[in-house]
């Protein structure tokens, strides 16, 4: 079998069965501590050693991360949370996405929408 053959066959495989998230398999195997392999435990925690790695932030200059710290602890929010809110609102408000709407039909409008 060629090489662009086994790759494609690879990640058919790959994709047949749905895989657990780093984080899912971690907390699986804390709940069975007990009945995992010292090796399958290796291999998670060098699994999530390497996603770990590799996780890049954004980057935001002082007075805007300041201003954003600010916000999320003023609202009760985590700052990925504010920061996921703030950019869907922008998309939303600039036309790059729907404007999510939920029309209740029991309710009185008046005339108006």
């Amino acid at each position: 079998m060629n090489t662009a053959l086994q790759v494609n066959a690879f990640f058919e495989e790959e994709t047949a069965m749905p895989r657990l998230s780093v984080a899912a398999e971690l907390e699986s195997a804390a709940n069975r501590i007990d009945n995992i392999s010292r090796a399958d435990l290796q291999i998670m925690l060098r699994r999530a050693a390497l996603v770990l790695r590799n996780v890049t932030g954004v980057t935001l200059d002082p007075a805007a991360d300041e201003s954003i710290n600010g916000i999320a602890a003023e609202m009760r929010m985590s700052k990925p949370e504010l920061i996921k809110t703030i950019l869907g609102d922008w998309l939303v408000a600039n036309a790059y996405l729907p404007v999510p709407y939920a029309l209740d039909e029991e309710s009185a409008t008046d005339g108006s929408a």
